[in-house]
């Protein structure tokens, strides 16, 4: 028979089994949208924790100054291993692997002085480079620190959002570009203010409160014999334990410590934790799904058990089909497409039901830094075909093994059947 006669028996059973079909769609469509709205946020979280993530750098790692704890040549252990202003070009020329080296300086509780305002606020000495390995976005209007700057000792100042704020708390970032603010007695242009950036973790503290000038205006005022950190950015992380062993060998050459002291230089990996974190994420998305799943298996076993009773009351339709010559695949593929006829319809319904709930869920104003840290639930193609694989498994299987008894009824009895 053809497809658009089952569709029919199809809507004659759904009118016949009003209330029993009805109860059961809403079971459908609760599980799906549960499902659905329960991958939305898993992944909303999972986008919303990597732009986080990212808040302090995206595949840096960041490196500083140990104690040897090896003997090396004539040297004993505990040498104190510090990092110089040269080691930068010294890193980006010996090593073509990296893609870019920076460094930084810190100092915390400098006087910074706006008008009446006085803070003892940190203040980090930076290179141009530094705007990309660690995000520093300007705000419109502003810029970040350039090679310029360096190269002359320029006297400016980037600072972060939140101390733009509380330094100037009358001026609107816009407008503070250009005014002239103060360190330790120092006169700073400011050139740019910080793009508000969420950040999950930190190495000195959030960037937000930071005011960063040329590393070279800060060995001037300062006068700090070493960095305090260098950060680099390989080309390919896919080598990143070789890029490591190198960079031991390479400083190791220059500084006279064995390359395989694992104290004479610390580093903080960043994709490792990020990887960390990707499977942290993976297994909360993996747990919300099993959750969603039986909500909707629960739903699933309402369809089986509604169609069973539809077996039992149409006990005699089924033997005079069988009877007139009916085969059995026909009485398979009729039960079959029923139930996933129901799945289907719950499911779609649920669906677009999630959908326009996200949807309305994107428009309420994350005013709060715990609400912004969950992200917003995002409905992917990727959690769609999930939802659809895993209707039409469900949906198939709660008509086969009705649909495997309607078959094997035999026709004699069925039309003695009452």
């Amino acid at each position: 028979m053809s497809l658009s006669i089952l569709i029919n028996v199809f809507i004659r059973d759904f009118r016949k089994q009003r209330k029993r079909m009805l109860l059961t769609l809403i079971a459908i469509l609760w599980g799906t949208l549960s499902i659905m709205l329960l991958l939305a946020f898993g992944e909303g979280l999972r986008k919303q924790m990597v732009a986080d993530q990212r808040g302090l750098g995206d595949g840096i790692v960041i490196l500083w100054g140990g104690q040897t704890s090896i003997p090396f040549q004539g040297f004993g252990k505990g040498r104190r291993i510090n990092l110089h202003p040269e080691d930068v070009q010294y890193i980006q020329h010996s090593m073509p692997e990296m893609e870019t080296v920076a460094a930084e300086y810190i100092r915390w509780g400098a006087v910074v002085k706006y008008g009446d305002m006085i803070l003892n606020e940190r203040i980090n000495g930076i290179y141009p480079s530094y705007k990309e390995l660690r995000n520093f976005r300007p705000q419109m209007g502003g810029r970040m620190i350039n090679e310029l700057d360096m190269q002359y000792k320029r006297r400016v100042a980037f600072l972060g959002d939140s101390l733009q704020h509380r330094l100037m708390p009358n001026v609107a970032p816009e407008d503070a570009i250009g005014e002239l603010i103060y360190i330790n007695g120092t006169p700073f242009t400011v050139v740019g203010v910080m793009e508000h950036k969420l950040q999950m973790s930190s190495y000195q503290g959030p960037d937000e409160d930071v005011v960063a000038i040329p590393a070279s205006a800060f060995e001037t005022i300062f006068s700090d014999p070493w960095l305090d950190n260098i950060i680099y950015k390989p080309k390919s992380y896919d080598d990143i334990e070789r890029v490591k062993s190198r960079l031991m060998e390479v400083m190791g050459a220059k500084y006279r410590f064995d390359p395989t002291d694992e104290f004479a230089l610390n580093d903080w990996d960043l994709m490792e934790q990020a990887k960390a974190m990707y499977n942290m994420m993976l297994g909360i998305q993996i747990f919300l799904g099993i959750l969603g799943f039986l909500t909707l298996l629960i739903a699933g076993v309402g369809v089986t058990n509604i169609m069973y009773v539809s077996i039992k009351e149409r006990t005699r339709e089924i033997g005079v089909k069988m009877a007139v010559g009916g085969r059995r695949l026909y009485i398979l593929t009729q039960f079959i497409i029923e139930a996933l006829g129901i799945t289907f319809l719950g499911g779609i319904i649920g669906m677009a039901v999630a959908y326009v709930m996200t949807e309305l869920f994107k428009m309420i104003p994350l005013d709060s830094e715990a609400l912004a840290m969950l992200g917003r639930p995002t409905v992917s193609f990727e959690i769609g075909l999930i939802v659809v694989i895993i209707l039409g498994i469900m949906g198939f299987l709660a008509g086969l093994f009705p649909a495997m008894k309607a078959a094997s009824i035999n026709p004699t009895e069925a039309l003695r059947y009452e």
